[in-house]
């Protein structure tokens, strides 16, 4: 059974950044793409950024201009990097893991950005 372990998230105040990590039961090999979502309060869950995990690919994409998503193969490990944190990213953020025919979530971790 695969699970997801998200962990980093917490309360920073606007223009921080939180490096948010999601740990693999597995290798992320056997995955065809891990990802970021997020949850805001009374709104639906969206899409941050996904990486593949072929190692012929980019391991780390920036997305928005300030969320960098990476993964570690090494250590079962996808990153996501957030800088010059809003309000407005304050969420649930949720890591995803894909084969062809399964979706893997994890239990997420909650992001606040506030003064």
């Amino acid at each position: 059974q695969v699970q997801l372990v998200e962990s980093g998230g917490g309360w920073v105040q606007p223009g921080g950044s939180l490096r948010l990590s999601c740990a693999a039961s597995r290798s992320i090999s056997y995955f065809n793409a891990m990802g970021w979502y997020r949850r805001a309060p009374e709104k639906q869950r969206e899409l941050i950024a996904h990486v593949a995990t072929d190692v012929n690919t980019a391991s780390s994409i920036t997305v928005r201009g300030r969320f960098t998503i990476s993964r570690d193969a090494a250590k079962n490990t996808v990153y996501l990097e957030m800088n010059s944190l809003k309000p407005e990213d304050t969420a649930l953020y949720y890591c995803n893991a894909q084969t062809t025919n399964t979706n893997y979530w994890g239990q997420g971790t909650q992001v606040t950005v506030s003064s």
